[in-house]
Order: C-alpha cells, then sequence, then structure tokens
C-alpha cells in the first residue's frame, strides 16, 4: 500500500505539472490565434495542441519518477502504450468539451475550461491511472527483475505480483 499512495503522489505531481502545461497552452490558443470567433472549431483544436504537449511531459515524468522502478527496456513499445492510454484519456476530456460546447451551447471560456479542465480532466485522471499502472508500466513487464516483498511468510514472487516491486 506504501507502494501504491507513493506512486499515487508523484503521479499527482507529474499530474500536476501537466496540467499546468494543458491548460496554459489551451487558454493561450483558444483567447488568442484559436479564438472561437476566429476559427470555429478553435477550442477543440487548442485542446488537442495543448494535450499533445501535456503527453510527451507526462511520459517522461512518469516514466523517470512515478513508475522508474517498472519502465521497460523497450522504450518506444512503453511510449506507444502511455500515448494510446493518454490519448484515450484526452478523447475523455475532449467530449465533454464537446458536449458542454457544442451540444449544450456552453461557449464562454469558463464553461469550457469547467468542461474540458474540470470534469473530463478528473474523469480522464482516473482512467489513465490506472491503465497507466497495469498495462503501461505494469511490474512484470518491468526493464529489471522486481524485488522481492517481504511478507509474514517470507519472500517471493506471489508477494511482488500482489502487492509489486518495493522502492
Amino acid at each position: 500500500m506504501r507502494q501504491l499512495f507513493g506512486q499515487l503522489a508523484r503521479f499527482g505531481v507529474v499530474g500536476l505539472g501537466g496540467l499546468v502545461i494543458d491548460v496554459g497552452v489551451f487558454n493561450l490558443l483558444r483567447l488568442t490565434v484559436l479564438a472561437p470567433e476566429e476559427v470555429e472549431s478553435g477550442p477543440i483544436i487548442a485542446k488537442v495542441i495543448s494535450t499533445s504537449l501535456a503527453i510527451v511531459f507526462n511520459w517522461l515524468g512518469n516514466r523517470y519518477w512515478t513508475f522508474r522502478s517498472a519502465r521497460r527496456r523497450q522504450a518506444l513499445r512503453e511510449a506507444i502504450e502511455f500515448i494510446a492510454v493518454s490519448l484515450a484519456g484526452s478523447a475523455i476530456s475532449l467530449l465533454c468539451l464537446w458536449i458542454s460546447h457544442y451540444v449544450l451551447g456552453y461557449t464562454s471560456a469558463l464553461a469550457d475550461n469547467i468542461s474540458s479542465n474540470v470534469i473530463g480532466l478528473a474523469l480522464g485522471t482516473a482512467f489513465r491511472f490506472v491503465f497507466y499502472r497495469w498495462w503501461v508500466f505494469h511490474p512484470n513487464r518491468a526493464a529489471t527483475t522486481a524485488p522481492t516483498v517481504e511478507t509474514s511468510t517470507g519472500t517471493g514472487p506471489v508477494a511482488t505480483r500482489l502487492l509489486g516491486p518495493a522502492d
């Protein structure tokens, strides 16, 4: 459990950095060159660009810090899996923005931020953490053999599989 909480805390810090990039770039683009008054699909394009930049930041942070003990030697495959999960999580945020902006008609900057950067982000973040931990950075797929965890009955691979590698 200690490892899980540590990973969750590191994931939160990396995610916060990604959030700053995502929200900052989104609003910069949405309020300038991709304003809805200038470009009809401006909010969607702005969100795709800002999310893409945040994905790169988040992969580096999660690979080298959050899930460092579970990263794999095949960085390209890991990156592709990370991007796939990130895009699926981002689709959740984009869907929230699209429904709010184009279906419900809430077109203000505040409404766009609430739908994509509050509701969509919360749902997408939960989705991403689960799939990063259990698919992309799964301990059994790590580059090195994971250490075992001592239990009341000793150490062994069963404890490692259940609890994950120790920090």
